[in-house]
């Protein structure tokens, strides 16, 4: 088991520090006992320079994880695949089925992995997680499928399986990384189209154990309605978690809630923030 655990954001929608850059996404970089391991991809390869900036050797990675099939995810696959050609590659199979937004004007886009992503999986070591937890590398879990448990928790928008937006998408691909740390349970969420507690839920009965030390990443709240928001302050009250960064999706008005729910245990994300954990 490590001894240090250290998460950097590579790729988020806000910049912690100058000489980077930002885009609508999420990447996480994972120094994990003597592995390294690369959690989402971005929207496209900025990563990659972002981690050069970082003084990141990304040609290094061991497992690249997914959190979801979409493009702000997973738009940095083709250009991983190339620079750590070996990185075994984890996912829930349900990532790689077409993926479409409903528009307010009533057409749609395709918002699934790219056919320059597709084509970088078809030839990369795959590794599928799908009913249960998978041990990513010796401490490091996937979720796999969350069960959707929590009456008020939906995927967080108009999402399809169709251009026509007819079959609605429920995301069974959402999945997030957990670990065991000396606080308690750090969770790195990729966008929670399951739900940030129903997430909590499925961890902390595989875990056994209610103790959170953190909860990073993207919560997908920007639609959530009052009583769901409500619903979701009051369970991350009732857990007594350590340390909150909202980020990427989470929406700007959730985020403010979250703050000020959680007087100083909320932490500000951005492209360069670096996390650090005793495990």
């Amino acid at each position: 088991m490590p001894e240090e655990v250290r998460i950097t954001l590579l790729v988020e929608n806000s910049v912690h520090r100058t000489g980077l850059q930002a885009e609508h996404g999420l990447a996480c970089h994972l120094v994990f006992g003597g592995k390294q391991v690369l959690f989402d991809t971005g929207q496209t390869d900025l990563l990659l320079t972002n981690a050069q900036q970082l003084g990141l050797d990304l040609s290094r990675v061991d497992v690249i994880v997914l959190s979801h099939g979409h493009y702000d995810h997973t738009g940095g696959l083709a250009a991983m695949r190339r620079l750590a050609p070996e990185a075994r590659i984890v996912l829930h199979p349900a990532a790689t089925v077409p993926k479409f937004a409903a528009e307010p004007d009533g057409s749609s886009r395709s918002i699934g992995i790219s056919e320059t992503g597709r084509h970088a999986l078809a030839t990369a070591q795959v590794q599928i997680c799908e009913e249960k937890p998978l041990e990513v590398v010796e401490g490091l879990f996937a979720t796999g499928r969350i069960p959707r448990t929590t009456r008020l928790e939906d995927v967080g928008g108009r999402f399809f399986l169709d251009p026509a937006c007819t079959r609605p998408d429920p995301i069974l691909d959402d999945q997030a990384l957990f670990f065991a740390s000396r606080e308690g349970t750090v969770v790195l969420l990729g966008c929670a189209h399951a739900g940030v507690i129903n997430t909590l839920q499925h961890i902390e009965s595989f875990t056994g154990s209610t103790k959170v030390a953190a909860v990073l990443g993207g919560m997908h709240l920007l639609h959530a309605s009052e009583e769901r928001m409500r619903f979701t302050l009051e369970e991350l009250r009732r857990r007594d978690i350590g340390e909150l960064a909202p980020m990427h999706c989470t929406g700007w008005t959730p985020s403010l809630r979250l703050w000020n729910a959680f007087p100083g245990r909320c932490k500000p994300g951005g492209v360069g923030t670096v996390f650090c954990y005793t495990c």
